[in-house]
């Protein structure tokens, strides 16, 4: 499994990126944290928030569930499956931009 870029490691590689020198990390970390600031805003407001070029993010409301009985598909045993309480659940969807680099 790769390793996952941090933070630090993200705001080297866009300082790396930059074609003028005029940009410090400290500048670069400052915009990162606020366009998460400002997409947590946006999906508290709308339930949306689009990164242009890389992800549209999207919250969806899960109803709550009752608990019922079924079957374990595994060993074909009843169970019962618990309750969940009603949820918001993120989710990301990458745009044709995202989708288009990896091919």
């Amino acid at each position: 499994m790769p390793k996952l870029m941090s933070k630090a490691e993200l705001i080297q590689e866009i300082a790396k990126q930059q074609k003028s020198d005029n940009l410090t990390r400290k500048d670069i970390k400052d915009v990162l944290e606020s366009l998460a600031t400002v997409g947590y805003k946006q999906l508290k407001k709308t339930g949306q928030f689009l990164l242009p070029g890389f992800a549209k993010f999207v919250a969806i409301k899960k109803p709550a569930t009752k608990a019922h009985n079924g079957i374990n598909p595994f060993t074909k045993e009843p169970m019962i499956f618990k309750a969940k309480l009603a949820r918001l659940v993120l989710r990301a969807r990458p745009v044709k931009a995202a989708k288009d680099a990896l091919a």
